[in-house]
């Protein structure tokens, strides 16, 4: 049986091609373009893709084109695009290692704590919840700041706003890995065992 595409599916494949154009970007020589440039080149790139995020789940509800494998892939794209981000971030000395490893550390240990309880028969007991949804909606907006990383509109440096939206988004991801532990711990074991 073969993996019946459609757009929801495309805008998901083309959020996993955007990732490595977005991390290229910011590698391009400075003599070519502008570090504030490719800053900002960077940054659009990755909130087109976040938007999409969000549009290939609507589209896909709203035109009845869910797939079992768009619902697999649409949370490895999330999970690629913000690894890839924190990884170039935190070489580029925007965000702090230990957030992108609580941040990447808790998605590793969800994924995986995911497939035991499915092999369990309990994959219901871990589905996405509003603490995932609020931890990513946090991730997705503080690594565009840290991306731009210059004065926006005048107003402000974006990268202390970014550190502190990062940070908060750290601090919700290990409170959304609480609530799922919580609720794998508690979980009854299947008849049997």
């Amino acid at each position: 049986m073969g993996v019946k595409f459609n757009f929801p599916l495309f805008l998901t494949w083309l959020r996993i091609v955007a990732i490595p154009l977005f991390v290229a970007v910011l590698y391009v020589p400075e003599d070519w373009i502008a570090e504030k440039t490719r800053n900002v080149i960077s940054m659009w790139i990755f909130i087109a893709a976040a938007v999409t995020d969000w549009l290939d789940g609507w589209l896909a509800r709203r035109w009845n084109q869910t797939t079992s494998f768009g619902a697999f892939l649409d949370p490895v794209a999330d999970k690629l695009m913000v690894a890839a981000a924190l990884i170039v971030l935190t070489e580029f000395g925007r965000v702090y290692a230990l957030v992108a490893l609580i941040i990447i550390g808790r998605e590793i240990t969800i994924s995986a704590l995911r497939e035991w309880m499915a092999q369990l028969g309990h994959s219901k007991s871990v589905a996405v919840n509003m603490a995932g949804k609020v931890k990513t909606v946090a991730q997705l907006v503080a690594i565009p700041f840290l991306l731009f990383d210059d004065v926006l509109f005048g107003l402000f440096e974006t990268r202390p706003v970014g550190h502190v939206l990062i940070w908060l988004a750290a601090g919700i991801t290990l409170w959304s890995m609480a609530v799922y532990l919580k609720a794998a711990i508690e979980t009854p074991p299947p008849a049997g065992r």
